[in-house]
C-alpha cells in the first residue's frame, strides 16, 4: 500500500496488485465501506493477468479525512488524480453503489479521460434520493433521518443500513467482517459522503459517457432499487443491462460467481 497525495493536500490509500500488467482495472468502493469490499473480485482479476487498483476514498478505511470537499466533483477530482498516476493510458473502470456515481461525475467532469471501459455496479445513479428525473430514490426525509442517526449513533446505524445491503443469508462471520469494513470509516466522512448522496445529482451527467458501459443490478436491491437502471439505460449510450435475480444492492456477494463472469467477459471482449 502507498500514499498519493490530493489537489488539497490528503493522502489517499493506494493498493496496487500486479503492476507490471498491462490490463488496468481501477475499482472505486461504495458507503460506507472501503476498498477491501473487493476482495473476492481482486482475487479472480489477479489471476486473469489484470493490474488492481483499488483505493480508499478520503474519510474511509486507510486514507485522511478532510473537515470538507465529500462534493462528487472533488471526489471525481481525487480519481482523476490517482489515474493519473498510472503509468497507463487505458483503464477499465469499475464502481459500486457511492463509487459508481463517482465514475460518472468523474467520466463526465473529464471527458471519460483514460477509461476504455465502465462498469456500474448497484449503482446510487441518477441520484439516491427522489428528483424530478428520479421517482424512485428515497424521501429527503429518510436520508436526513439516516444522517441525524450517524451524529449520535453511527455503528448502529451502519450496521442497520447493513442489513438490507444483502438479499441472500450469509456466514455470521462474513457479515462480521463486512461490517468491520464498514466501521473503519471516519465519522466525518460516513456524514459528508451521506450528504452528497443526498443532494448530489448525476442525470444530466448520463449522456456524457462515451465508452462501452455494463450496468449490473441486483433486482431484489433495497438500497438503489433496480428502477435506477430504466434511467441509466436510457441515459447512457449503447450501454448494456446485466440484471442479477438473486440479488440485493450486494450483488458483489449474493451472486458472487455470476458477477466474477460476467465482469471477466466484459472486459475481455474486443
Amino acid at each position: 500500500m502507498r500514499y498519493i497525495e490530493m489537489t488539497d493536500g490528503i493522502l489517499i490509500a493506494i493498493e496496487d496488485l500486479n503492476p507490471g500488467s498491462k490490463k488496468t482495472v481501477v475499482l472505486v468502493h461504495g458507503w460506507p465501506i472501503r476498498k477491501e469490499m473487493y476482495e473476492y473480485q481482486k482475487d479472480i482479476l489477479v489471476d486473469a493477468g489484470y493490474r488492481i487498483v483499488s483505493y480508499d476514498i478520503r474519510g474511509f478505511g486507510d486514507s485522511e479525512a478532510s473537515a470538507g470537499n465529500y462534493n462528487y466533483n472533488q471526489l471525481a477530482q481525487d480519481l482523476k488524480t490517482i489515474i493519473d498516476s498510472l503509468d497507463t493510458d487505458a483503464i477499465y473502470l469499475v464502481g459500486y453503489s457511492m463509487g459508481a456515481a463517482i465514475c460518472i461525475r468523474y467520466m463526465s467532469l473529464f471527458n471519460n479521460w483514460k477509461v476504455s471501459k465502465l462498469v456500474l455496479l448497484g449503482a446510487a445513479v441518477p441520484s439516491f434520493d427522489k428528483t424530478e428525473n428520479n421517482p424512485y430514490g428515497h424521501t429527503r426525509e429518510s436520508t436526513n433521518k439516516l444522517i441525524a442517526n450517524l451524529y449520535s449513533d453511527r455503528p448502529k446505524e451502519v450496521s442497520d443500513f447493513g442489513d438490507n445491503v444483502f438479499a441472500k443469508k450469509h456466514s455470521s462471520e462474513f457479515i462480521s467482517w463486512f461490517r468491520n469494513l464498514c466501521y473503519s470509516a471516519s465519522g466525518v466522512g460516513t456524514i459528508k459522503t451521506a450528504i452528497s448522496l443526498r443532494d448530489e445529482d448525476l442525470y444530466n451527467d448520463l449522456p456524457n459517457i462515451k465508452v462501452p458501459t455494463i450496468i449490473m443490478h441486483g433486482k431484489l436491491d433495497k438500497i438503489c432499487p433496480f428502477n435506477f437502471t430504466e434511467i441509466m439505460v436510457k441515459g447512457i449510450k449503447n450501454s448494456i443491462l446485466d440484471p442479477f435475480e438473486q440479488s440485493g444492492h450486494g450483488l458483489f456477494y449474493d451472486e458472487l460467481s455470476k458477477l466474477n463472469h460476467d465482469l471477466i467477459e466484459f472486459l475481455e471482449q474486443n
